[in-house]
């Protein structure tokens, strides 16, 4: 589930909205309000279910080959998503739609952009369509989907590497547990 050329998606959980007026959200950390899109190599980033803590880390031209390998793996491709084993009953049975929206209405958002937004109220450009199964989005994308007890060591790992990465909800993450020493 991509943006078609000239459009960004917005996804929700919520199949009833006609409407997008921009807002602040209670996480922001900026004042503006803003409506929020992304772009066809951001999409991926938001195949979850809303609440749900993710990691992601892709492979960037200057990206080290012992990065890659220490944190995508061998054989992993270029992108890895990571979420933790309690919320993969919810990506299972989760009801997520995508909303399609003129671009030309939305400017970039961040250095390097990270998302797209509006300044003013914006309509879809049709119905949201339902997001079908989200894991066979991850294989069919060649995103390789690692499901983790807790994100927050990957996450250490990923923001000391030379890849890009993206966390999102991670103050959703749970707490890793200290280890007890084998007998």
């Amino acid at each position: 589930m991509r943006p078609d050329p000239g459009q960004v998606l917005h996804f929700s959980e919520d199949p009833t909205i006609t409407r997008f007026a921009p807002h602040v959200a209670a996480t922001a950390q900026q004042p503006e309000a803003y409506v929020w899109a992304v772009d066809y190599d951001r999409s991926p980033d938001y195949w979850f279910p809303r609440q749900c803590p993710r990691a992601m880390a892709w492979v960037r031209p200057d990206t080290t080959p012992e990065d890659r390998d220490r944190v995508i793996g061998p054989g992993g491709g270029l992108r890895v998503h990571a979420v933790e084993y309690g919320w993969l009953e919810r990506m299972r049975t989760v009801e997520l739609y995508a909303y399609r929206f003129d671009a030309r209405e939305f400017h970039p958002f961040g250095d390097p952009a990270n998302a797209h937004v509006a300044e003013q109220e914006v309509r879809p450009l049709g119905p949201p369509e339902r997001v079908q199964d989200l894991f066979e989005l991850h294989e069919e994308a060649d995103i390789q989907l690692r499901v983790l007890p807790t994100l927050l060591p990957f996450w250490d790992q990923v923001i000391t590497s030379t890849l890009g990465f993206s966390g999102i909800r991670l103050r959703n993450a749970r707490s890793p547990q200290p280890r007890t020493p084998a007998p």
